[in-house]
């Protein structure tokens, strides 16, 4: 979209991918995009959903805003088509889950932060669910 009042927009169509963890695991479909801002400071700020598909047919709906410091690893990856390594830049999100499958209603209720690296072609994420201390 180019250059606006806010930095720049870019728009990126998900093309879809794959997840797995200890309590779902499944696919991410084909839909959905990345609404990227970045700023004229060079921080880019995401604004991503998407939909996933579990292995057992349910489906979740995921919205996530977060921050990439555009530094110079991240910048030569992408001119590149490489990758970084977590931790190479500031690259973190806060995904919302929403389902209306009973087996996964708990995505609904908890607070999730995730930390990002560039792949090649791709975005790769590690997802932390936020626990009570009691």
């Amino acid at each position: 979209m180019g250059t606006g009042p806010y930095g720049s927009r870019l728009i990126f169509d998900l093309i879809g991918g794959h997840f797995e963890g200890n309590r779902l695991r499944g696919k991410i479909l084909p839909s959905g995009g990345d609404w990227l801002l970045i700023d004229t400071e060079g921080v880019g700020h995401l604004d991503v959903r998407c939909i996933l598909k579990t292995d057992d047919g349910a489906l979740i709906y995921v919205q996530y805003c977060g921050v990439l410091l555009m530094n110079e690893k991240v910048n030569s990856a992408l001119a590149q088509g490489g990758a970084t390594e977590y931790g190479d830049s500031y690259f973190m999100a806060q995904p919302r889950y929403e389902t209306g499958d009973a087996r996964y209603k708990w995505l609904n209720r908890i607070i999730a932060i995730a930390e990002g690296r560039l792949a090649p072609s791709a975005v790769e994420y590690q997802v932390f669910e936020l626990l009570h201390g009691s």
